[in-house]
């Protein structure tokens, strides 16, 4: 039975009893319920009977509600909630705080989940703090030690392969980071009562697994969502091959169009243990449930989890939208719904970063495909449209000036990506949500041709930072009334630490200038200090 520990954040249990009482979604992954009388603990979105009040008590985090012994509830499934993402105010807020929150967010990346990666240890050197200091501060934040966190994640993980596929429970095992299927037993036999063959049964997994068939998952997210500028933002830069997004006729948007986008699709490579693994991904929105249906070749059915980390980056679906309005609202009325972009490759999104200086939408959507074309590696896919991989590192680091040359891509252009292929490819950069953002946007402006515009927009979308501010952007400047990126440095320290949602909803403020997604629309210096044009996020 559940004990009597704790929660060691207090929250507002009348407001989280009344968001549970209405199905709140704008709390789905703030808060989880836990019921005594049942020892189960659910989302506030879930559809059970109401509990009674005296029964209920609230936790931040699922971990803190299994190390208190409740089991997650298999109606309302805790593991598709959206995460609490929990982003810091980096001038306000307790040091300590901050470094609980940099470690968690390190361990809900799947690359840290396998028991040959990075442990607390290893964590804690990456953070600069010893192994006791980070389990002393996590515990103080979250209720739990860093092992129970990272043993919670496994369990979720897996408890959603084992609900929304029929992969063999081998495979279910080694993906959520399990070692061996005998550990794997023990640890859900621990915690939630049940094999993984029972839960299966007692879940009624639907999706089809087995060989050439594709797996779904779901993602939920919270409201409000503007789907259509999401997947509208998607469409414009879809390079040929690699991309399709498609509209509720079927047919690809075009430019100009104001149709309802319905969908994305695209080709994907991930990186484990030195093995490449292949193959596509397609997103559908499904607004009513505020979920995301996620179909996956089952070609990445080993690296799932990863996957579904990367797909949930690129539709930005852990935002926290309640906290971000209360920040913006006043200053963007019109973009509560808005979102920032992600990407499925950091290295990829820098690639088209630089592709993007100095030309239009259009244009750098030519440059790319081009790009594709010449270095990227065919995939068979079921999916019309969709027949390439984006280029490796390793690929574009070997490519003659000459072939780029052949592109269209100017020689100054050639020399950053270069530069940034062979870092990448050496492991001496990560584009990643888990990378140190301060370190990573230093090292991005020293290589030749990446200054900060473009640093603070890879930060923005490949490492996920919510507080990247590229203050030289023009089509910025001119949003928020100023005419230096100082003024806009200035002007932005209100909206701390939700900038990059700032940035995207001053782009996409009501303007009455017709060229302001088709041009180009920020200056950038580089390491070089001679003046490039870059076409803000509208274009890269």
């Amino acid at each position: 039975m559940p004990t009597s520990h704790s929660p060691t954040e207090a929250l507002e249990s009348d407001a989280c009893y009344l968001a549970m009482k209405t199905h709140d979604a704008r709390f789905d992954g703030s808060f989880f319920t836990a019921v005594t009388s049942t020892g189960i603990y659910c989302r506030p979105v879930c559809r059970v009977k109401l509990p009674r009040r005296e029964n209920c008590r609230f936790f931040r985090h699922a971990a803190q509600a299994e190390a208190a012994g409740f089991r997650p509830c298999l109606r309302c499934r805790p593991e598709l909630a959206p995460r609490a993402t929990g982003a810091a105010n980096w001038s306000t807020e307790d040091a300590s705080r901050i470094l609980a929150l940099q470690a968690a967010r390190l361990i809900d990346e799947p690359d840290a989940w396998s028991e040959d990666g990075p442990g607390a240890a290893q964590i804690a050197a990456r953070l600069g703090v010893s192994d006791r200091h980070l389990r002393r501060i996590f515990e103080v934040q979250f209720g739990v030690s860093p092992l129970q966190y990272l043993q919670t994640r496994r369990l979720l993980a897996a408890k959603q392969l084992i609900a929304d596929t029929r992969l063999p429970m081998t495979q279910v095992a080694l993906a959520s980071g399990f070692a061996s299927v005998r550990r794997f037993n023990a640890a859900f036999l621990e915690h939630y009562g049940l094999n993984p063959s029972a839960l299966r049964r007692v879940g009624g997994a639907t999706a089809e697994g087995g060989e050439g068939k594709a797996i779904e998952v779901r993602l939920g997210f919270r409201p409000p969502y503007d789907a259509n500028a999401m997947l509208g933002f998607f469409a414009r830069r879809a390079l040929r091959g690699v991309e399709v997004a498609s509209t509720a006729d079927g047919k690809v948007p075009v430019k100009g169009s104001t149709p309802t986008y319905v969908k994305l699709a695209r080709t994907l490579r991930v990186q484990q243990g030195g093995q490449a693994h292949a193959g596509w991904l397609q997103l559908r929105f499904d607004l009513e449930r505020e979920q995301v249906l996620l179909s996956v070749s089952d070609s990445l059915a080993a690296v799932l989890p990863i996957v579904i980390s990367r797909a949930r980056a690129l539709f930005d679906l852990d935002a926290e939208p309640m906290a971000i309005n209360a920040t913006l609202h006043a200053a963007f009325p019109h973009g509560d719904g808005l979102r920032v972009p992600g990407a499925v490759d950091g290295f990829e999104l820098a690639v088209r970063a630089v592709l993007g200086q100095q030309i239009t939408v259009a244009a750098a959507r030519t440059l790319g495909s081009r790009l594709v074309e010449a270095f990227g590696e065919p995939l068979a896919t079921p999916i019309d449209g969709l027949d390439r991989l984006f280029p490796t590192p390793a690929a574009i680091a070997a490519a003659s000036g000459d072939a780029l040359g052949q592109l269209g891509i100017v020689r100054q252009r050639q020399t950053a990506l270069h530069a940034i292929a062979r870092e990448v490819a050496a492991g001496k950069l990560a584009l990643h949500a888990g990378a140190d953002v301060p370190a990573t946007i230093a090292a991005l402006q020293e290589l030749p041709g990446i200054g900060a515009w473009t640093a603070q927009y890879i930060a923005m979308r490949a490492l996920r930072w919510p507080d990247a501010f590229p203050a030289g952007d023009v089509a910025l400047l001119k949003a928020l009334g100023v005419t230096t990126a100082r003024a806009a440095s200035e002007a932005s320290q209100a909206w701390r630490p939700w900038r990059s949602y700032a940035v995207l909803r001053a782009w996409h403020a009501p303007k009455d200038t017709a060229t302001a997604k088709d041009t180009a629309t920020a200056t950038d210096t580089a390491a070089t200090g001679s003046p490039l044009i870059t076409t803000a996020g509208l274009t890269a």
